[in-house]
């Protein structure tokens, strides 16, 4: 009951809308009515400013960050232990991307999964960063990094395991990895047909 417990604490601490209530506060409206309607710190950046934008990313890592802290802090070891503390970074994911307190209409879930990930697999996750910067770097497309870096995710998991660079890769964590990355991208669906289109917009550095 105590695991089951904290992977719901997980999901509500995921749901809270940091972006919707940061520019509530900072130039009021619902964010959600901007750009691409996301809670994200993209979007927020486009309502409220870069330092709004900021502190949005920030707060949606830290609550992916925690709710797979909390997790692991609970008593157990092995396979078992390891489903459990997934089963909580899903749930963290998913509460952003469907907020209880928004009628399940949140962010699209990539700093969110960054938190959860930079715990339980930091080695890849910095991977899958260095390939968004790039591609953020290269063409301006805050959505095309999140989608590339997003599917390189699982594949560094794996292959850096493989290696011999980070520890052996549990199941509950690569199935984590790839099921995450496949929410990530699917929630980017609209950015996809705006990119073929040319219509997606630019980041201004």
């Amino acid at each position: 009951m105590l695991h089951a417990a904290v992977v719901l604490l997980a999901y509500l601490l995921g749901s809270i809308p940091f972006g919707y209530l940061l520019v509530r506060l900072s130039v009021g409206g619902d964010v959600r009515e901007t750009g691409s309607g996301g809670t994200g710190a993209t979007n927020v950046t486009r309502r409220a400013g870069k330092g709004v934008g900021v502190l949005t990313l920030l707060l949606d890592l830290l609550k992916g960050m925690a709710a797979v802290l909390v997790a692991r802090a609970l008593p157990g070891a092995g396979e078992v232990a390891q489903w459990w503390v997934c089963a909580a970074a899903a749930a963290a994911v998913l509460g952003h991307v469907f907020p209880v307190w928004l009628r399940f209409r949140g962010g699209k879930g990539v700093a969110t999964g960054l938190g959860v990930f930079l715990v339980l697999a930091p080695l890849a996750t910095l991977c899958a960063a260095l390939i968004f910067v790039l591609v953020v770097w290269l063409w301006r497309y805050v959505s095309l990094g999140s989608i590339v870096a997003a599917a390189v995710l699982p594949l560094a998991v794996w292959s850096l395991s493989a290696l011999g660079v980070s520890e052996r890769v549990s199941l509950p964590l690569l199935l984590l990895s790839i099921l995450g990355a496949g929410l990530i991208v699917l929630m980017h669906r609209a950015n996809v047909g705006r990119l073929l289109r040319g219509e997606e917009s630019r980041l201004k550095l």
